[in-house]
């Protein structure tokens, strides 16, 4: 129920008034079944305004971080995922990341949409970055379609180095949805994990028109620490 109060009352109102995202390709989400929306990773606006602009519930597979942020923005955060349904992720290890995957095939096994960021994490500067092979897992272990989704615009929201933040017009384009099935029964082989996770990230990349980076984002930001320390 409260799902539904923040994308038609309270959130979803407000958020399409601040940044009149223009859609586009939405046809290509599924009325009903199961499916992944998989999308690149801008913005903390990013996992809010995609369900506010599609006609079907959405899940979200959300680092616990989220959950557990400090601040008043950290709570509102927290209440926000917590009362939209949204699944906490532990990301602190392989067992974690196991967890995660059965969470998410839960979703898909309901017949739900699941939405996915491949990157693993938000861009730290717009670029896209080399996708997780989590997202083939699941769809080749669920054995559904991957919608790819592009933000556009999100990223100047928060841009590095801005103290406020702007509100741009922001596209949401979503692609043809992609059908692995030619995968089925491969889902423990590496080279087709990385082979089908890639192939959603090009499809990520023509509708986005980012600039591509073969490294994970995560061990760029965890250089990028290092240096600031340094």
């Amino acid at each position: 129920m409260f799902y539904y109060l923040l994308k038609y009352v309270f959130l979803g109102p407000l958020l399409r008034l601040l940044f009149r995202p223009r859609v586009e390709g939405l046809e290509h989400v599924p009325a009903r079944g199961a499916a992944i929306v998989a999308g690149n990773h801008l913005s903390f606006v990013d996992p809010l305004l995609m369900p506010a602009v599609l006609k079907r519930r959405i899940t979200f597979l959300a680092k616990a971080e989220y959950f557990t942020a400090p601040g008043l923005r950290g709570r509102l955060t927290a209440l926000v995922l917590r009362g939209a349904g949204q699944i906490s992720v532990d990301r602190s290890g392989r067992a974690a990341g196991q967890a995660a995957l059965r969470k998410g095939l839960g979703v898909l096994a309901k017949g739900e949409l699941l939405a996915i960021y491949p990157e693993g994490t938000r861009s730290p500067d717009g670029r896209l970055y080399r996708g997780k092979v989590g997202v083939a897992v699941m769809a080749l272990g669920a054995q559904v379609p991957v919608i790819p989704c592009a933000m556009v615009g999100t990223f100047q929201i928060r841009a590095p180095g801005r103290v406020l933040p702007r509100l741009p017009a922001v596209t949401i384009r979503f692609g043809k949805p992609l059908d692995f099935s030619r995968f089925a029964g491969m889902a423990h082989q590496k080279t087709v994990l990385r082979a089908v996770t890639d192939e959603i990230a090009y499809a990520i990349l023509r509708l986005s028109g980012q600039e591509y980076v073969d490294r994970y984002a995560a061990d760029v930001k965890a250089a990028q620490a290092r240096g600031r320390r340094g």
